[in-house]
């Protein structure tokens, strides 16, 4: 039934959770595991965009990429033990548009996502990940509160 199940983490508490479901999901149905992080380019946000010095901006991106790596480490840690198949993915770009095109991509059947992510403002303009994947996925959206 949920032979290939992606689940989008960024370090907040939501995704752990929905990482911990994925986990639980794929030893049921003996599925594999594909663990996307997507960052987001300080460069590529548009909110509230100041005009900001060139250097600024490659410095913040390559914190950003640091940051996605040590999330994904996190993510391994989490899933030891684990007997079934896992994947680690790291994107760039918006979120909910990569996980939607990864989902196809990868030939998933199922996404678990966290009902909340780390990303507070753009949320608050813009409306969640979360919402916009269960909106436009053309398999099931497991939302992990």
């Amino acid at each position: 039934m949920f032979q290939k199940i992606l689940t989008p983490v960024d370090g907040s508490e939501s995704s752990w959770k929905a990482l911990a479901a994925a986990r639980v999901l794929a030893e049921r149905f003996g599925g594999e595991i594909l663990v996307l992080t997507v960052d987001v380019p300080y460069s590529g946000i548009s909110l509230l965009q100041a005009a900001l010095d060139r250097s600024i901006i490659e410095r913040s991106d390559e914190e950003i990429e640091k940051a996605g790596d040590a999330i994904l480490d996190m993510a391994r840690t989490k899933l030891q033990g684990f007997k079934g198949k896992v994947s680690f993915d790291k994107e760039t770009g918006n979120a909910a548009e990569t996980i939607l095109d990864i989902a196809v991509a990868a030939k998933c059947d199922a996404v678990v996502i966290g009902s909340r992510g780390l990303s507070g403002v753009e949320e608050f303009f813009l409306g969640s990940v979360s919402s916009k994947v269960s909106q436009y996925a053309d398999v099931p959206v497991f939302i992990i509160k």
